[in-house]
């Protein structure tokens, strides 16, 4: 992977669905999965985005499809995350 594009870690990519404006979905009941769903309207569309942090740190086809899921594309991902850091 290059440079330009980082592995991004579980705790910087639950930052950068904050910053779109998602929120972390409260379970309805307690259950043992490492899947958590983060909610909420991005772009005038509800969105939901599954985020499962042993699969850290999120790259490529991974990346992509939670970049998807949110509405927006990986270039909007990094704009956010380098904003971060």
């Amino acid at each position: 992977m290059s440079g330009q594009h980082p592995p991004i870690d579980c705790a910087d990519f639950k930052a950068i669905l904050a910053a779109l404006g998602l929120q972390k979905r409260k379970r309805k009941k307690q259950t043992s999965g490492s899947h958590e769903d983060w909610v909420g309207v991005v772009n005038g569309k509800w969105r939901k985005v599954t985020v499962d942090c042993p699969k850290a740190p999120f790259t490529g086809f991974l990346l992509d499809s939670m970049a998807r899921q949110a509405g927006v594309t990986r270039k909007k991902i990094y704009e956010i995350y380098f904003g971060l850091h």
